[in-house]
């Protein structure tokens, strides 16, 4: 089939690796007649996974790695020594341009420096942040950066906030999305250093839509499209937003459990209360792109099952042909230019 997208998919990496990597896969290709999945890891463990699969043969294939990269292992020696491990080859073949993107639950760590020295960053792109899409009131908004570079400067502030509109409007179609910069108030003159020096740099940017400063408090609300910090901040948010959504769940499961009323009343609003749920569901999403890349990274939850995996993948085909890494060189060139 023409225009066929061709994702490698991390087998091995996860919490629940091979399993739910191939499961994913294969409701991936199953949705979706564009996409091609290619499984990295051990052959023998993922022609038993597959054999207990239907799915159309063609379009699922395995390429052979022999290693692992482990969660804990320093991610630097581990790329460098690991050479046949399944993020290496994986992300190899996105360089070679065997694979349009590459989709791992694997190590943050290696994944990172992987997608940096192996994949390479656009020329002019000065970091490459993570962006997941988290869910709000008013639908999704794109957190940038949210683990990959804890110490940030001003200009890589800037870079994040362009190439988190380019993703939002052409993957997500959102127009003008609004660009906020995370802040403990909304005054121009709050925040630390590094806040207080990129504000006045955004407000300059013609080609974004900078509505100012965005407290933690709305980004729940969908107060702006992409929502730009460095990553400690960022991951903070996102590990508490996580926390939070699933405390809630268990909270209001349990008070529907508790007594023979609010079992009845569970029933009554379970098709309503599931549809809403299901929204702030951040899986449904697919993973964190690792953008200012010349080809397709995307990191999973290390805990990551089957609905992740399978979205992770379809968001593959979105970036690819709305050909975001071309548009992300081109964005920052013209900003250099002017």
């Amino acid at each position: 089939m023409e225009n066929m997208i061709k994702v490698a998919v991390d087998a091995m990496g996860g919490d629940y690796a091979p399993k739910e990597a191939v499961k994913g896969s294969v409701a991936a290709v199953s949705e979706k007649e564009n996409v091609q999945v290619l499984l990295v890891g051990k052959q023998e463990v993922l022609e038993q996974e597959l054999s207990q699969c239907s799915y159309p043969k063609e379009r699922i294939q395995i390429v052979p790695a022999s290693e692992v990269i482990e969660t804990g292992e320093p991610p630097v020696a581990a790329i460098r020594s690991k050479k046949d491990s399944s993020i290496v080859v994986g992300m190899k073949m996105v360089r070679k341009g065997e694979a349009d993107a590459f989709v791992s639950a694997g190590s943050s760590g290696a994944i990172l420096v992987g997608g940096t020295t192996i994949v390479g960053r656009i020329k002019g792109v000065e970091r490459a942040p993570l962006a997941p899409l988290i869910p709000t009131k008013e639908g999704v908004s794109l957190l940038i950066d949210c683990g990959a570079n804890v110490d940030a400067r001003a200009s890589h502030l800037i870079q994040f906030a362009r190439m988190g509109s380019i993703y939002m409007e052409h993957v997500m179609g959102v127009k003008k999305p609004r660009v906020g910069i995370v802040n403990i108030g909304v005054e121009e003159e709050k925040g630390n250093a590094l806040v207080k020096e990129a504000y006045p740099l955004l407000k300059e940017c013609k080609d974004l839509n900078f509505i100012g400063s965005i407290e933690a408090r709305e980004i729940p609300s969908g107060a702006a499209d992409v929502i730009v910090t460095e990553a400690f901040v960022g991951n903070v948010i996102l590990k508490l937003y996580e926390g939070l959504g699933n405390t809630l769940l268990s909270k209001i499961k349990g008070s529907m459990m508790s007594s023979f009323r609010s079992k009845i009343g569970a029933l009554l609003v379970k098709p309503a209360l599931k549809k809403t749920l299901k929204g702030f569901d951040a899986s449904q999403y697919g993973g964190a792109p690792l953008l200012g890349l010349k080809g397709l990274v995307v990191k999973c939850h290390g805990n990551s099952k089957e609905t992740e995996f399978k979205n992770s993948i379809i968001q593959c085909i979105s970036f690819k042909e709305q050909r975001i890494s071309e548009r992300i060189g081109e964005n920052l060139t013209v900003a250099e230019e002017k």
